[in-house]
């Protein structure tokens, strides 16, 4: 599972927004699916450039996944790479594609029921519901060092 970090978080929530507000959607193209919308927020690169990286080789999102080399040099590499080194995993990204980690579906509010995975309206239920998952885990593993609080004396 990605990393709870705020950054995590943030850039799930923001891919949501986007997609509620509208932002082009196309399953079938590599910068407008699932992942290429979160990899928009991430990367800071354009559908376009996305699209046009993972062109140069054969395969959808989890194929490529799957073929993915670091050492590869490859531009789309690349992409993966800052993804991976912002926090999410492969598994993580397979599963957006596919709406299909169980964990996340299990937190729905509804619970457990299917997903379209070409359908922005269910992207943005499971892009919500992943990053609700990751701030109840943020904020379960948060201590607070009481020790940093003075005693406040109240009077009556």
């Amino acid at each position: 599972m990605a990393k709870a970090t705020i950054p995590v978080i943030e850039a799930l929530r923001k891919t949501a927004a986007n997609l509620q507000n509208k932002a082009p959607y196309q399953w079938g193209h590599m910068g407008l699916c699932n992942c290429g919308n979160l990899a928009q927020v991430v990367t800071n690169l354009d559908k376009a450039a996305i699209h046009r990286e993972a062109m140069r080789r054969h395969g959808d999102w989890n194929e490529q996944l799957f073929d993915y080399c670091p050492q590869s040099g490859l531009p789309f590499d690349h992409i993966i790479d800052t993804m991976l080194d912002f926090g999410f995993t492969r598994t993580d990204l397979a599963h957006l594609e596919k709406l299909s980690d169980d964990r996340i579906l299990a937190n729905l509010p509804q619970g457990k029921h299917y997903l379209s995975h070409n359908k922005s309206e269910d992207v943005i239920k499971y892009l919500n519901s992943w990053a609700n998952l990751l701030e109840n885990q943020l904020v379960s593993g948060m201590v607070i060092d009481k020790s940093l609080f003075e005693p406040v004396a109240i009077l009556v």
